[in-house]
């Protein structure tokens, strides 16, 4: 998988490249990652990549024609992109968002600055995409969040694989909260680790487990709780 990252600080990528799972993918050619300045397409002799909004109001905007034309230049690869706006109005992404964007052959992460871009780059992408209803300055830990969220879902990339299968929010889990987990010591201040999970009877930790996915999701998620509900009775 190929992920190109447009932003102005392609530094700020440079630790989370070459640490944990990401560093390994990197190397073992399971996950590419490059990263463009829209800075080398700006304007003057300062490079300018933003303007002063028409209509006026605070901050300033990132420019259409130079955000197209960085996005272009991405385009020296004979791999077809997925164009993904980072923006606080984007649709909330998730884990069914991230299984797909795993599938994709290259992703074309492009990150924010400012009060934003110039509207109509939205024709030059495939999508907006959002962390969730908040605002960030950039759109740089966005696009580690779903660099990591995507890479993990990469075969070969995690140790074992079914650890991708057994999480929290996982499609093929019904997108159910993970059950608790335990390890050593088996008693900690007076809280013991569940009988059920030291009796080595396999069929009765996998109802166990399931049972307390579905009383926590209830619990601490009553929205994917209903979901799943609604989604199991049609």
């Amino acid at each position: 998988m190929i992920v190109d990252v447009v932003t102005l600080f392609p530094e700020i990528f440079d630790s989370f490249a070459s640490v944990s799972f990401i560093g390994k993918a990197l190397q073992s050619g399971k996950l590419t990652l490059r990263r463009k300045s829209p800075r080398e397409f700006g304007l003057g002799k300062h490079q300018s990549v933003d303007d002063t909004p028409y209509g006026g109001g605070a901050g300033m905007v990132m420019r259409v024609d130079v955000m197209v034309n960085c996005l272009d230049s991405l385009d020296d690869i004979a791999v077809p992109a997925h164009r993904v706006l980072l923006s606080p109005q984007g649709r909330r992404f998730d884990q069914t968002m991230a299984a797909t964007f795993a599938k994709a052959p290259r992703l074309v992460l492009v990150c924010g600055r400012y009060e934003g871009f110039d509207d109509r780059i939205g024709k030059y992408v495939d999508e907006e995409v959002s962390l969730g209803d908040f605002v960030l300055t950039g759109g740089e830990v966005a696009a580690m969040a779903i660099i990591e969220t995507c890479a993990r879902l990469l075969p070969g990339v995690l140790g074992n694989a079914s650890s991708a299968h057994d999480e929290s929010h996982c499609p093929e889990a019904g997108g159910l909260l993970e059950y608790p987990q335990y390890t050593r010591p088996v008693e900690f201040r007076g809280e013991q680790v569940p009988d059920v999970l030291q009796g080595g009877n396999h069929a009765h930790i996998e109802k166990w487990r399931r049972e307390q996915a579905l009383t926590r999701t209830r619990d601490r998620r009553p929205d994917l709780f209903e979901a799943y509900t609604l989604k199991a009775k049609s």
